[in-house]
């Protein structure tokens, strides 16, 4: 008999304890469930890469936050002293984050870019993918000498009129790439025959954006 009891005892506190732990199991589970942080939304996709050039300067009013700071991202790189038509600047919008593109001859137009676009309220984050061009003495000679090629050019004139002109010329050893916004395929289409025609340029990139496609 005592036997019986003292098993039934042990029987009893086994059925508490076991009770016990799958409580104390279930309370966790659920107090970790609620304190777990909610899955990172992913970021929207980039944006395009939009040119720093005062031919991107709109007219309307801003429609939203990103398109406000996209504004001044432009503006901030257009007015830096040390932007000349040697260098090309160009931005994307990820979020909130300003990523930044081109090519420059000075390094410090790099950091004084980066530096500009931080300032603007709403940048959280700048991202810095500026290419600093190596110095070739040659290279030189050709920018002048692509400068004059075009912008002497009846029709290309005039893209030489403006403070920050939209033709921008690119050379890295000997290799010119044309960036920038003109209004016709024509234009084009001279500008890079007339920078081809420079002697010591090995090859011709032109990447010009034609504003008007259907003006000739």
């Amino acid at each position: 008999m005592m036997e019986s009891r003292g098993t039934k005892r042990r029987s009893i506190c086994i059925a508490v304890i076991a009770a016990m732990m799958l409580a104390t199991a279930v309370t966790t589970s659920s107090v970790a469930f609620a304190q777990a942080p909610p899955q990172a939304v992913e970021n929207e996709a980039p944006g395009p890469l939009i040119p720093a050039l005062p031919a991107y300067s709109p007219k309307t009013k801003p429609a939203n936050e990103q398109e406000r700071i996209a504004r001044e991202v432009r503006h901030e790189l257009v007015m830096l002293t040390r932007y000349t038509i040697w260098d090309f600047l160009a931005f994307r919008m990820n979020g909130n984050t300003v990523e930044l593109y081109g090519d420059v001859v000075q390094p410090v137009l790099k950091s004084d870019a980066e530096s500009a676009v931080k300032s603007i309220e709403g940048v959280e984050n700048v991202t810095n993918h500026i290419n600093v061009l190596p110095a070739f003495p040659s290279d030189d000679r050709i920018r002048r000498e692509v400068a004059r090629a075009i912008f002497s050019f009846g029709s290309l004139s005039r893209y030489s009129w403006s403070a920050v002109p939209s033709l921008h010329i690119i050379v890295n050893a000997g290799r010119v790439k044309l960036e920038g916004v003109v209004d016709s395929k024509a234009d084009k289409d001279a500008a890079g025959i007339r920078a081809n025609g420079v002697p010591g340029v090995f090859n011709v990139k032109n990447e010009l954006i034609v504003a008007n496609p259907e003006k000739k």
